[in-house]
């Protein structure tokens, strides 16, 4: 396993879900996005929900939970295409020798139920934090955000498979960006949705950020082609630039959670762009 720092890197895939192209790439053609990404008769694009474990410093950190449970029997696992076939939070992490009750920490990008609907399981008002013994670090900005919720987001925030983390005592509001501990660090990103936290693990010799939804996928490094979800598209076109330089300026290594081929890549600068390059897996790292 690659290492990084004081860590331990896996990849933890909770499954597939999909996800409607059009509003994945927003105002892009759909024969400009469908040549990389086929969608299926209900021009839904496949995505996966690969989340990130990190094992060292005498903790064990999850970034990102997937949907697990949140649509179970309802009309929504067929909306959203949702697959547990080859994949489940569980079953990853057994793969990997873990169990539910090592996790110490879990560090929510943001309130999508894609991003944490397995943060708790169980049904409705009994739902309970997955991770028994982990504290949930969520950005103080972006919880007060999902918890008063607006209209464009509405459907995105299942508020039950959050709020259960606060009742249990087990929620953290981090203030902001900076060190999250030694090697990690939180970098905000407001254009998809208030106070989007990225994941940042470094070390002397390379960096690997996990990007959640400012780059959900590969195909998303172009300026316009931005998500119908953003509630900010201007913000995330200037976000992303931003982004980008650096992260070529400084040789960043990119983890994609949604991407359906790719999980690890880098990138490199051309007359035109900025596009990704040696696409591998975490363990090729």
């Amino acid at each position: 396993m690659p290492q990084i720092g004081p860590y331990t890197l896996y990849t933890v895939e909770t499954g597939r879900f999909g996800l409607d192209g059009g509003a994945m790439f927003g105002i892009v053609p759909k024969p400009l996005w469908s040549s990389r990404i086929e969608p299926d008769a209900q021009n839904r694009i496949p995505l996966h929900m690969r989340c990130l474990l990190l094992e060292g410093a005498d903790r064990l950190i999850l970034v990102d939970t997937g949907i697990g449970d949140a649509f179970v029997n309802t009309k929504y696992e067929d909306i959203y295409a949702v697959d547990h076939e080859d994949a489940t939070l569980d079953g990853s992490l057994h793969a990997h020798g873990f169990r539910r009750e090592d996790v110490t920490d879990v560090i929510l990008t943001h309130l999508h139920f894609d991003h944490c609907g397995g943060a708790t399981r169980g049904n409705g008002e009994t739902r309970t934090p997955t991770f028994p013994n982990a504290t949930y670090h969520v950005q103080a900005a972006h919880w007060e955000w999902a918890t008063t919720s607006n209209p464009k987001e509405k459907g995105s925030f299942l508020q039950e498979t959050f709020l259960p983390i606060q009742a249990a005592g087990q929620l953290h509001r981090v203030d902001g960006s900076g060190t999250f501990a030694p090697g990690i660090d939180l970098m905000l990103a407001n254009g998809h949705t208030e106070s989007q936290q990225l994941v940042k693990v470094s070390d002397a010799e390379r960096t690997l950020v996990y990007v959640a939804d400012l780059l959900p996928t590969t195909h998303h490094l172009a300026a316009a082609w931005t998500m119908a979800y953003d509630i900010r598209p201007l913000v995330t076109m200037d976000e992303k630039a931003d982004f980008l330089q650096t992260a070529v300026e400084e040789d960043w290594q990119l983890f994609f959670e949604h991407d359906p081929d790719t999980a690890v890549a880098s990138l490199t600068r051309t007359e035109r762009r900025v596009e990704v390059a040696n696409r591998r897996s975490l363990d090729a790292l």
